[in-house]
């Protein structure tokens, strides 16, 4: 069984591998303890992105908000904010897939669902599906850097590529 730190750190290899992989230049931290673990330069922004292990439940992909650490007491909840991460970039090794899930979009929560199916009571309000964030969706070539900064500043009226992640 893994330990927390290999599931990290596999994670941020998978992660690092998969943005490279679609053009996205991948920077590293020189020192550890910032709060977030690479930065992404997407077009002519860096983003500081929390690389996280997010396994499959069932239908769901659960992304977790929040570091962990134990001390004397018990373990430490804490939640990232705004001034510590631009992104939180997941793997789902189930699904052997990479996300690329903006802060703005999903703060305050303690945890993100990706749903890979739909629920089983038919809702669609308030989904958040798995593959409108998986990195060719939102770090692919060309259309989808526009579909993400449509996603952040909330217009809809732009389509963007089409399918999501095509580059034509």
């Amino acid at each position: 069984m893994l330990t927390t730190d290999q599931k990290g750190n596999i994670a941020e290899l998978a992660i690092a591998r998969a943005a490279i992989e679609l053009g996205v230049d991948v920077y590293r931290p020189v020192g550890e303890g910032t709060r977030y673990d690479m930065i992404f330069e997407i077009g002519e922004r860096l983003w500081r992105v929390q690389g996280k292990w997010a396994p499959r439940h069932r239908d769901v992909i659960v992304v977790r908000c929040y570091s962990t650490r134990r001390n004397r007491d018990g373990l430490i909840r804490r939640a990232y904010t705004a001034g510590e991460v631009d992104a939180f970039a997941a793997y789902c090794p189930d699904a052997e897939r990479c996300y690329f899930l903006p802060f703005a979009e999903f703060q305050p929560r303690s945890e993100i669902l990706l749903r890979l199916a739909p629920c089983k009571n038919n809702q669609t309000v308030g989904i958040h599906w798995a593959r409108d964030y998986e990195f060719a969706a939102t770090l692919g070539a060309r259309g989808a850097i526009a579909q993400l900064g449509e996603r952040l500043h909330g217009m809809q009226e732009v389509a963007g590529s089409s399918p999501a992640g095509s580059i034509f």
